[in-house]
Order: C-alpha cells, then sequence, then structure tokens
C-alpha cells in the first residue's frame, strides 16, 4: 500500500496472508479481545524491554487492518503509557491499535526476517513514517513471530527515542526473543484447544 502523510511518500509493503493470518489469530483466540493471557504478554513486553534495555516495547499481532499490541511496556510502567503508549496503545487494553502504515513491525511481518534500524532517519524508506514525527520513535529492532503453521502472526520488537547501535547482539537477542514466544503461544494453543 502507498499512502500519503505529513506530505511525504510512505510504502507500506502488501501482505497477501492477511487473511491467513487473521483467521490464525482468530484460531488461537489472539487478537482484540483482551483475556487473562494479555497479562502474560503484558510481562513479556516487560522482559523485551529489560533485555534490550529500551524504554518502549511490544508484543503485536497484525491483522488485515491494524496492528494490536497484546502486550505494551512503557517507560512509566503504566499500561497507557505517556508518548508511544498514548498515541500507540490508549489507556486500555482494548484501544491497543495502531493503523498498518504506521511503524516498522508491517514490514517485518511481510519480509518475515528480523529488522534492526539503528536511527530510522537513515533509512529514507522509513524516516517518512508517521510515528518519527508523531511519537518520535528514532530506532527500532523487530523479529517476526513465525508459529508451527508457517504464518507470521505478529512481531515482537523494541524501540527507543534516540538513535541506538543495537548491532548483531540486538538482532540476535531479539530473534531468540520471538523464538522464546512462538514456543510459548504454540504450548498455549497445545493446553488450551479450541
Amino acid at each position: 500500500m502507498t499512502s500519503f502523510a505529513t506530505g511525504r511518500m510512505l510504502l507500506t509493503p502488501t501482505d497477501r496472508n492477511g487473511p491467513a493470518r487473521a483467521r490464525r489469530l482468530r484460531t488461537l483466540d489472539l487478537g482484540e479481545r483482551p483475556d487473562a493471557s494479555f497479562d502474560s504478554f503484558d510481562a513479556f513486553a516487560d522482559k523485551v524491554a529489560e533485555v534490550t534495555a529500551a524504554p518502549f516495547s511490544m508484543v503485536n499481532f497484525i491483522d488485515e487492518n491494524r496492528q494490536f499490541f497484546a502486550g505494551l511496556h512503557t517507560p512509566a510502567g503504566n499500561r497507557g503509557g505517556r508518548d508511544l503508549g498514548a498515541a500507540a496503545a490508549g489507556s486500555n487494553r482494548s484501544g491497543r491499535y495502531l493503523a498498518r502504515d504506521h511503524g516498522y513491525c508491517p514490514h517485518v511481518l511481510v519480509r518475515r526476517k528480523a529488522l534492526v534500524l539503528e536511527d530510522v532517519c537513515d533509512y529514507p524508506r522509513f524516516a517518512g513514517n508517521p510515528v518519527v514525527d508523531d511519537i518520535g520513535i528514532r530506532s527500532y529492532l523487530g523479529a517476526p513471530l513465525i508459529d508451527r503453521t508457517g504464518i507470521a502472526l505478529g512481531t515482537v520488537c523494541a524501540v527507543d527515542t534516540v538513535p541506538r547501535p543495537w548491532g548483531r547482539a540486538g538482532l540476535d537477542t531479539i530473534k531468540s526473543l520471538a523464538h522464546e514466544l512462538v514456543r510459548q503461544i504454540d504450548h498455549r494453543e497445545g493446553h488450551h484447544p479450541l
């Protein structure tokens, strides 16, 4: 999808797997409906923030239309947060969504590969994203959550408002965290047949 925001052209990748992903998210009961498992996603986002020393982190499931932050860590520790939390997540779980053309997770999802942006402003393709001006995001580290069926359900990511030298260590860390979370999701499915 190509869209225009803040006078700049933005390229959001075409997501051909959106319908299959949306069905899989419904099967797993992972979507916008809050339940007790979202506390575990918040805890996982807290872990991502701690391991990466990032002020913001998310567990993000993406359907055909928008992104849903099932897990969210903000500097203040409240789940509504300030800045990113307020802009991206609202004040409660049911309001934790962001348009598909905002942020970098849709790119990770379609690429099916981790993405490291030490300074988003160094990349013309990403510098014009609304999260740069609206929220102040300057660096991003994210990896896809590819489940046992091969569907990329969403992402796990860490972001900062200043450039960060994530490097190879950061890439390896976020990929490892994504694998850990996918194992938890697979375990959840095995113990909660639908």
